[in-house]
């Protein structure tokens, strides 16, 4: 993308003065006493992402007047009022949406763990977009911005491949705390030459608000208590846990976690604020601590969670502790919100459930999330325990899948192995129950990548079309269905920054990809006697007609039957199917690109029966 085109010279043109000293013309630098104040602390921070160059494309030249004045007090109001990190950001979203009309806002910290920037973007109908930029990709413009610690300024938002904001110009403003550049800002402003002092004062305070945050953290985790609300902390129920455990295991007795989840928080803060929203906590968590028994342990498990530890406890004596707390939670009454009787609420037994403390703990939160989906039975919670329910039922599983999803980068267990293990150790008890189970296992692993769901049930469907239209028998067509359906299986062994990286991959991750049928084979397949007859389909069903796919570079009817008929399903629905970086194609176009591969990647007269039936297949997932 060029920066300097003939948007900047029309900009010049218009306004008499190079981007760079618009910045000292800007009615910011004008005002005096407070405000004046703040530009000079503003400036003075490590010279806070101060450019050495800005450049400008847009040809806007009449915009609102901005009351800049009301603007840094409202910054001001969002630092003193707001706690957390996510409601600084949400605040300044807001703002720069309604007082500048920014088309969108991003926010993104540099994560040095996976040598990433993680970028979240909001744009004015509330719609988010998350994304991953690597480090490493020197060409991008956010990474360049970033090195630079200078503010760079676009005519089009069209490098960061979201189609629906492509058109939008917009700012990169890097945030820097003591000298290190720790992250980004993003802007999407016609005005931004006029509004750039207040992008780099909002970026300066975010600068300070993550440092204080950081400080916080640190302070937190050096104390065993929450702040809040006066329980054990995240990281000494941990702690605690681990001690009732080993004791468990000593005496062979039983351990029970209840975790409860105060609903519709988010709501509440929206309406009340989080002054209301604290105070709702702080009841349930004085109100549970209360009524534990003296050897019972109270904690604060996360933003609006309590976890309580049982020792000696079964599952069912501790679904009856968690029915006398929510019934006791029932009796308190906040002012404007009534009584706090909306908590999911779930169990998990050692060792009944699990004997590990992460799987245990995972199964608890899947506990509360089925809790969160049955709802309520004559106004009180539905307590769950991990003993209730089918693993392989849809809210389960679904559950199963978020929790993974959401605790995957926390913890330093392999979820997947969790669900392989369950997977391996199912007692299938006839043919459908295989079906059944398979397809649960397909969806788990569709669920890792949100642009991926139903992918192999839809591949399934498709080869199934395929292998009917050319007459295969039953048994042969009912296997290909299997086969389908677990094509895509070793990708439960691939990073998921590598599986869900919306931009090109670099080659050593392509060959990382390259690995999952594979994967497939030896970690799902060949463990399992009942499914070795599908491992010619998933091992290749990624090599090509003319012998240069993989993994063992297969060509023409060496490559097993059954295997050229799933790749040529699993092309036509990535094809149909929107990516983050591309919207899905039509039946036409898709089966064009199949017709210029045949008998280069794919069986040339599979292809042309698969041409046939295109149009008479669902067109999108």
């Amino acid at each position: 993308m060029q920066k300097e085109n003939k948007y900047t010279e029309i900009y010049k043109q218009n306004n008499n003065l190079s981007p760079k000293n618009s910045i000292t013309t800007n009615p910011i630098d004008k005002s005096s006493g407070l405000i004046a104040k703040i530009n000079i602390m503003a400036s003075g921070m490590a010279a806070m992402s101060a450019p050495h160059s800005i450049t400008n494309h847009h040809t806007e030249k009449s915009f609102a007047m901005v009351d800049y004045s009301g603007f840094i007090k409202e910054i001001n109001e969002i630092v003193s009022n707001y706690n957390e990190l996510k409601d600084y950001l949400n605040a300044f979203h807001n703002l720069f949406i309604n007082k500048l009309n920014c088309g969108y806002t991003a926010i993104g910290f540099v994560n040095e763990q996976s040598n990433s920037i993680n970028i979240r973007l909001l744009d004015k109908n509330s719609n988010v977009y998350s994304f991953k930029v690597f480090m490493n990709d020197s060409e991008n413009e956010i990474i360049k911005a970033l090195e630079s610690g200078e503010i760079s300024c676009f005519s089009d938002s069209g490098f960061l491949k979201l189609p629906s904001i492509a058109t939008l110009p917009c700012a990169i403003i890097p945030i820097r705390i003591q000298g290190k550049n720790i992250g980004i800002s993003l802007a999407s402003d016609y005005n931004i030459q006029n509004h750039i002092s207040l992008y780099q004062l909002a970026a300066a305070n975010l600068g300070l608000l993550v440092q204080n945050t950081n400080l916080n953290e640190k302070v937190a985790q050096s104390s065993n208590m929450d702040s809040l609300t006066n329980l054990y902390s995240h990281r000494r129920f941990h702690e605690l846990l681990s001690q009732e455990l080993n004791h468990a295991e000593t005496t062979q007795s039983k351990v029970s976690v209840i975790i409860f989840d105060i609903n519709d928080m988010g709501q509440i803060n929206r309406d009340y604020g989080h002054s209301k929203g604290d105070e709702v906590i702080k009841i349930v968590a004085n109100r549970i601590n209360a009524n534990i028994k003296k050897q019972d342990i109270a904690a604060r498990y996360g933003g609006d969670k309590i976890s309580v530890i049982l020792r000696d406890t079964n599952a069912d004596e501790a679904k009856y502790m968690a029915e006398y707390l929510t019934y006791s939670l029932s009796c308190c009454l906040v002012d404007d919100i009534g009584p706090v009787n909306k908590v999911s609420v779930g169990v998990a037994t050692y060792p009944d459930d699990s004997m590990d403390k992460e799987k245990l703990l995972i199964l608890a939160e899947q506990a509360v999330l089925v809790s969160k989906t049955k709802g309520y039975n004559n106004g009180r919670s539905t307590i769950v325990s991990a003993q209730d329910y089918d693993f392989w039922d849809d809210e389960a599983l679904n559950s199963f899948a978020t929790v993974m999803a959401k605790r995957h980068s926390q913890l330093g267990i392999n979820f997947e192995e969790a669900l392989v293990e369950q997977f391996q150790n199912e007692n299938i008890l006839s043919q459908n129950h295989l079906i059944e189970v398979v397809t649960s296992l397909a969806s788990a692993i569709d669920a890792k990548d949100e642009y991926t769901k139903d992918h192999s049930s839809s591949v399934s469907r498709y080869s199934v079309a395929l292998a009917k239209a050319i007459n295969l028998p039953e048994k042969e067509v009912e296997r290909i269905k299997l086969g389908a359906l677990l094509h895509d299986v070793g990708k439960i062994g691939i990073p998921e920054d590598v599986l869900t990286k919306p931009s090109k991959l670099t080659e050593e991750e392509f060959k990382i990809i390259q690995q999952h049928p594979t994967i497939g084979v030896e970690k799902i397949l060949e463990p399992n006697p009942l499914l070795h007859d599908l491992i010619p389909i998933v091992k290749y069903h990624h090599e090509q007609w003319n012998g240069k796919g993989y993994p063992c570079k297969l060509k023409g009817e060496e490559i097993p039957l059954a295997a050229r008929i799933v790749a040529i399903a699993d092309t036509y629905h990535a094809l149909i199917s929107d990516r983050p970086y591309r919207k899905g194609m039509s039946v036409e176009k898709a089966c064009s690109i199949l017709e210029e591969g045949a008998g280069i990647q794919w069986d040339k007269e599979l292809v042309r029966q698969f041409i046939a039936i295109a149009p008479s297949l669902a067109t999108k997932i």
